[in-house]
C-alpha cells in the first residue's frame, strides 16, 4: 500500500497592520484567506506597533470598523514596541513586529498587500530551510561605474558577518549580473522561531545601518535595508533561494500585488476574481469603501480602464514602464 504523503505542519501567519493602508490590506488579506483556504488551521497575527518616542503620531488601526472585521475574519491584533525604527523606516515594522509571535512556532510572513489566491495550508514549507519572494528586480546594489561591484559589495557583507557566499553564489548567471547573487524581495519569509529569526534579522539590519561596510558608501541603505539583510539571515540559518516548489507562492497561492493599479495592470484573472469577489460582500463594502483607492479601483471599476491598458501576456520589462503609462492616464492611485 503506498504511503500517505505527510500532513504540512500548522503554521502561523504573520502581517504588519497599522493605521492606514495597511489595515485595509490586512482585511483585505484575511478575507482572501478565509475565502481561498477556509480550512486554514493556524494562527493569524496582525502585529500592530504602538506609540513611542520613534513615532510622529499614534500608528495604531483607529478605524474600530477596520478591527471587528480583522476578529471576524480570525486575525489576533498584537501589539510591539518600535524600539530601532518607526516612522524613521517602516518596513523595519515587519523585523520588530516578529518578537509579538509565539517563540518556537513555525511562521509565515506576508506584506499586507498580498492576496490569497489558492490553499495556502497544503504549502509544502521546509520551516528549517528559509527563503523568500523571489519576483523582484535590481533595486539594490547600484554599483558605480569605477567600483565596488556586485561581487565586491556582497562579499563585504557576507564577510561582516562571518558567511561564506560561495553556497549562494548562482553559477549559471554572468559574473557582475545582479541574479548571480541571492536578492529577494521582502514580501514574504518564513522560519521555524520568529524570535530567533527576528533577532538575526535585527542584528543583521542594524549592523548594516549603523556600522556600513566601507564597499557599501554610497549605495542607498533605504528603502532597500531589511532587502539588504534578509538573505544574509536566511543564508545563516541554512535557507537558499529556494526550499519550495516554484509557483506557489507569487504564483498559484499568493499574489503581492503592491497597489491596486498594479494589480489590474498586471496580474492573473484569478487574481482580479478573488480580490473582487472578497470585496463584494456589504459588510466588507461599507467599511472598505471609506478607503479611496479601493472605491474607484474596485467599487467604481477603474481598475479595469487600467487593465484594459495592457497585454499581460507582453507587458513591459520593468515596473516603472507600467508605472508611467497608467500615471499618463490619470489612473494611477495608492
Amino acid at each position: 500500500m503506498a504511503e500517505k504523503a505527510a500532513k504540512p505542519k500548522a503554521f502561523n501567519i504573520f502581517i504588519i497592520g497599522q493605521n492606514g493602508r495597511l489595515a485595509y490590506e490586512a482585511v483585505l488579506c484575511l478575507a482572501s484567506l478565509r475565502h481561498s483556504d477556509p480550512d486554514f488551521a493556524g494562527r493569524v497575527f496582525i502585529a500592530e506597533p504602538q506609540p513611542g518616542p520613534l513615532w510622529q503620531g499614534d500608528p495604531r488601526i483607529q478605524n474600530h470598523e477596520l478591527r471587528a472585521l480583522i476578529a471576524e475574519f480570525g486575525g489576533e491584533i498584537v501589539p510591539f514596541d518600535s524600539r530601532h525604527f518607526g516612522d524613521s523606516y517602516p518596513p523595519g515594522n515587519k523585523i520588530e513586529g516578529l518578537f509579538a509571535l509565539p517563540k518556537g512556532e513555525p511562521f509565515l510572513f506576508l506584506d499586507s498587500d498580498t492576496l490569497i489566491t489558492g490553499k495556502l495550508s497544503a504549502v509544502p514549507f521546509d520551516f528549517a530551510r528559509p527563503c523568500a519572494s523571489l519576483r523582484r528586480e535590481d533595486t539594490w546594489p547600484k554599483p558605480e561605474l569605477y567600483g565596488p561591484g556586485y561581487h565586491e559589495i556582497w562579499s563585504a557583507l557576507y564577510d561582516r558577518f562571518g558567511l561564506d557566499i560561495g553556497p549562494t553564489i548562482d553559477e549559471s548567471q554572468p559574473e557582475e549580473y545582479w541574479k548571480r547573487y541571492m536578492y529577494f524581495n521582502a514580501g514574504w519569509f518564513f522560519y521555524s522561531c520568529p524570535h530567533a529569526f527576528g533577532q538575526k534579522y535585527l542584528d543583521t539590519a542594524l549592523a548594516i545601518r549603523d556600522d556600513t561596510p566601507k564597499e557599501l558608501i554610497g549605495q542607498e541603505l533605504f528603502p532597500w535595508l531589511d532587502q539588504i539583510a534578509l538573505p544574509l539571515v536566511i543564508h545563516s540559518f541554512g535557507g537558499a533561494r529556494r526550499t519550495i516548489p516554484a509557483g506557489l507562492l507569487d504564483g498559484a497561492v499568493t499574489c503581492h500585488y503592491r497597489v491596486f493599479p498594479l494589480l489590474y495592470a498586471r496580474e492573473s484573472d484569478a487574481v482580479v476574481d478573488t480580490l473582487e469577489t472578497v470585496t463584494a460582500p456589504n459588510k466588507i463594502k461599507k467599511v472598505l469603501k471609506t478607503y479611496d483607492p479601493i472605491k474607484r479601483m474596485v467599487y467604481q471599476r477603474r481598475g479595469h480602464k487600467v487593465r484594459a491598458l495592457f497585454d499581460r501576456e507582453h507587458l513591459p520589462a520593468r515596473e516603472q514602464m507600467i508605472r508611467n503609462k497608467i500615471k499618463r492616464e490619470n489612473l494611477w492611485m495608492r
